[in-house]
């Protein structure tokens, strides 16, 4: 019996630059801040045409791992969770906006999440990070009727929560998930009232913070997400 043809596809030149550019990152010969070898280095370096090279360091620039500006030599960025995660803020929207099911798993993706922080900021939150978090619930009382400011301080309290951990992944993935969220927050949230609500809930939350009360936290927390998650609709 004959065994099946492997066939050997060719790679792209630029996908063979590609794979040796993220090495030079990755093996630590190239750290963040330094400036990649010029077009004319990497060509002499790796016997292939500029397109090649632009190519390659092009899809490195999409994945965040370098900084194209025009004029300057490609530099290498600091990867961060934060980021990480705005490389998928595209597709996460996308996939958002074609499927109910995967709005609805978000929703409660975030609710799980959420309450996990609460009980976190609760048992660190200091006297400073008790008072941010009021400053901003005042700067949110001070937007009613203008639906942006009030929703980007909603996002603020939210990740300011997050925060409080001491872990920046934590914080970047308060910040993605809303900002994927925030594609569906009806303007009903400002306009029939409903925002007194969020406020009396934030101020319950920060209550619960500020006695470092990590049952109430949790509750105060899981309330407000559940009134609210009918907000974000498709």
């Amino acid at each position: 019996m004959s065994q099946p043809v492997e066939q050997i596809v060719r790679r792209k030149l630029s996908d063979e630059v590609f794979d040796r550019l993220e090495r030079l990152i990755t093996s630590g010969e190239l750290r963040p801040g330094d400036e990649m070898p010029s077009e004319r280095v990497l060509m002499e370096r790796f016997g292939v045409g500029r397109p090649a090279i632009r190519e390659a360091m092009q899809a490195l620039a999409n994945m965040g791992l370098v900084n194209i500006s025009h004029g300057e030599r490609a530099k290498v960025l600091q990867l961060t969770a934060k980021s990480i995660f705005r490389q998928v803020d595209l597709t996460a929207k996308i996939m958002l906006s074609q499927s109910s099911d995967s709005l609805e798993q978000l929703k409660s993706a975030r609710i799980f999440f959420e309450r996990g922080m609460a009980r976190e900021a609760a048992q660190r939150a200091s006297k400073k990070d008790v008072a941010d978090l009021n400053e901003i619930i005042e700067r949110q009382r001070a937007s009613l009727g203008h639906a942006e400011d009030f929703i980007s301080a909603d996002m603020q309290f939210h990740t300011r929560i997050a925060q409080i951990s001491g872990n920046p992944i934590f914080a970047a993935v308060s910040e993605a998930m809303l900002a994927w969220l925030k594609a569906y927050h009806t303007d009903m949230l400002i306009w029939t009232g409903k925002e007194k609500f969020t406020l009396v809930e934030h101020e319950e939350i920060l209550a619960r913070l500020a006695e470092n009360d990590a049952d109430g936290a949790e509750q105060a927390m899981l309330k407000h997400l559940e009134r609210s998650r009918a907000l974000y609709t498709k």
